[in-house]
């Protein structure tokens, strides 16, 4: 009998990380960042993760972020906290400290980048974050950003052999492999999807929820869909699908958060500032941002 608990399931966001004019984070539009996410629907919220342009943020600026997080949430939604990395001894040591993940309900642990480590070096890495803490750990799988894939039978075997590998943030854009993950896995193992636009088809063959980008912006429509998606409405996703099926390409056409923190820009809510080498969204995607939020509105 499976005693897997994971408490990331529904409506998730990505927390981007605004930033002043002058490049320092700016925590006034954190806070009301994260205000907005809860009053659209938000069931969790992903800290620090690829959005939050984490690999810019020193150690001080983390804990920033972090601290602003949890005293606006208040224990309202659990609270997702990214510190994977390419050095397996470094995340290791991060989760043995208690202080790293303080107010924290789980944990994401992106691949090993740039290593392209092995299956077996994957499921090594994994075993030994799961080994260094009794939070329930979610695996993030996208090789598009870490040029390796993690099989599904490596995640199943994760799955298999730690109690506390509850999930995998599925982002490889191959529906099948979610298919595999989903048949394979054992009772209580999940699959969340990482991808605004084909989030509906992997709820479908049942992945159990999304960990959005789009959702900083648009929260209560994106929120509505993934909802109608996880009670099979079909009726309100298609409606939902379409009237944001021209913002998915435009998250990312220029690069994620160059996208999301453009419309939230146009949006009045931040300064549409990014951290080298990281950079503004192009002037045609601005416009074809505000064209679309028009139509939207």
């Amino acid at each position: 009998m499976t005693t897997k608990h994971n408490p990331f399931k529904g409506f998730g966001v990505a927390l981007a990380t605004p930033f002043a004019p002058d490049g320092s984070v700016d925590v006034e539009a954190l806070r009301k960042l994260v205000l907005t996410t809860l009053e659209g629907g938000a069931d969790f919220l992903c800290v620090l993760g690829t959005t939050a342009e984490t690999p810019t943020l020193n150690a001080e600026e983390r804990e920033l972020v972090k601290k602003t997080v949890r005293e606006v949430v208040a224990d309202r939604v659990p609270l997702l906290l990214g510190c994977g990395g390419n050095c397996t001894q470094s995340v290791c040591e991060a989760l043995l400290d208690p202080t790293t993940t303080e107010g924290f309900a789980g944990v994401l642990i992106v691949a090993p980048y740039y290593n392209k480590p092995s299956q077996e070096g994957l499921y090594r890495h994994y075993a030994a974050v799961a080994s260094s803490t009794k939070l329930p750990v979610v695996i993030y799988n996208v090789p598009g950003r870490t040029g390796v894939n993690i099989d599904p039978k490596t995640v199943v075997r994760l799955a298999n052999d730690y109690e506390n590998i509850v999930a995998v943030k599925e982002a490889s854009g191959r529906t099948v492999q979610t298919q595999d993950i989903v048949r394979e896995a054992p009772e209580g193992f999940d699959v969340i999807s990482g991808d605004d636009g084909i989030t509906p088809q992997l709820i479908a063959i049942g992945a159990v929820g999304v960990i959005s980008v789009l959702g900083n912006a648009l929260p209560r429509e994106y929120g509505e869909m993934v909802h109608a998606a996880l009670r099979n409405d079909f009726p309100t996703v298609r409606k939902f699908h379409e009237q944001l099926g021209q913002f998915y390409r435009l998250m990312m056409v220029d690069g994620n958060p160059a996208g999301v923190k453009s419309l939230l820009h146009l949006q009045g809510r931040i300064q549409n500032v990014l951290r080298l080498p990281l950079v503004p969204a192009s002037e045609a995607t601005e416009t074809a941002l505000r064209e679309a939020l028009g139509k939207l509105c």
